[in-house]
């Protein structure tokens, strides 16, 4: 009786454990895509009026030696781990390294498609989206 009711919980907690994963995968999905729709729709516009040359004024902060400069300099070091992540998760193959590249000119627009196209190309296993499918089954 004691391992009916032993194993009836195991299943409980198996069961939540399963539908709580698959929730914070979604969420985590639900994230990536707001992301995504943020920074479109902050770009575009920006864009329009500005025009696409982002180079200069953030290059030109950085001489400036001031607090924009300083957030530039931080994110810009967000965005090379951003690369170097991308590559090293594809094994730094030759689209590894070009992924890399657009992942660090891309930024937070690139990896929110990036992450969650993967997501799903692995099926949901954390594991494979962290280190990459081939270091995974390791």
């Amino acid at each position: 009786m004691l391992d009916i009711t032993r194993r009836a919980r195991l299943q409980r907690l198996l069961v939540w454990d399963l539908f709580g994963r698959s929730l914070r995968l979604n969420m985590f999905r639900v994230f990536l895509a707001i992301i995504f729709i943020v920074i479109t729709g902050y770009t575009l516009p920006v864009i329009a009026e500005h025009g696409p040359n982002l180079f200069t004024p953030f290059l030109g902060d950085i001489r400036m030696m001031a607090w924009p400069g300083q957030f530039n300099v931080d994110f810009m070091c967000f965005l090379a781990l951003s690369a170097v992540w991308v590559s090293w998760r594809h094994e730094f193959s030759a689209a590894g390294l070009g992924l890399g590249v657009v992942a660090f000119f891309g930024g937070a627009f690139f990896l929110s498609v990036y992450l969650l196209v993967a997501s799903y190309a692995v099926s949901g296993d954390v594991r494979a989206l962290l280190l990459g499918p081939g270091r995974s089954r390791a």
